[in-house]
């Protein structure tokens, strides 16, 4: 049943719990009882708006590669986390110890945050490569600032 809840809240976000309730034949007490629980439980993190147009289409995307010094890694995300236009920090495997996705309004604003990500006390070395068009995109939104690459 939870299942069936959450895949009717993925095509519509906005539904009543009556409507919930109607569609999956429950009380509205019960529908209401269980997406608290999900809720509570964390499996639902939050409702999204699903827009027809992409208002970041303008938006300057780059992908950066940050190597960092030995035991500085902790302190260097947590820095790059007030940096709002870091949307991606994952750590990887090879040659780099950071992947970020960086987009600002305007290329110049790319360049300055670069610049401050070069700056920050432990970063040895940051390549950055600037998005040109996406062509293929699968991921899904999974709650906050990943919307696309």
């Amino acid at each position: 049943m939870d299942r069936q809840l959450i895949a009717l809240l993925q095509t519509n976000a906005r539904q009543s719990t009556m409507t919930l309730a109607k569609r999956l034949r429950l009380a509205r007490s019960t529908v209401h009882d269980r997406l608290m629980r999900l809720e509570r439980e964390g499996v639902i993190r939050g409702y999204s708006v699903d827009l027809a147009q992409d208002p970041f289409d303008e938006y300057t995307q780059a992908i950066a590669l940050v190597s960092v010094a030995q035991r500085q890694q902790r302190q260097i995300i947590d820095r790059l986390g007030f940096l709002p236009e870091v949307k991606i920090c994952s750590t990887i495997s090879g040659d780099s110890d950071l992947f970020l996705l960086i987009e600002t309004p305007r290329l110049e604003d790319l360049d300055a945050v670069i610049e401050e990500i070069v700056r920050l006390p432990g970063v040895e070395r940051c390549r950055s490569s600037v998005v040109l068009a996406q062509k293929l995109w699968r991921l899904t939104p999974l709650g906050g600032a990943l919307h696309r690459l």
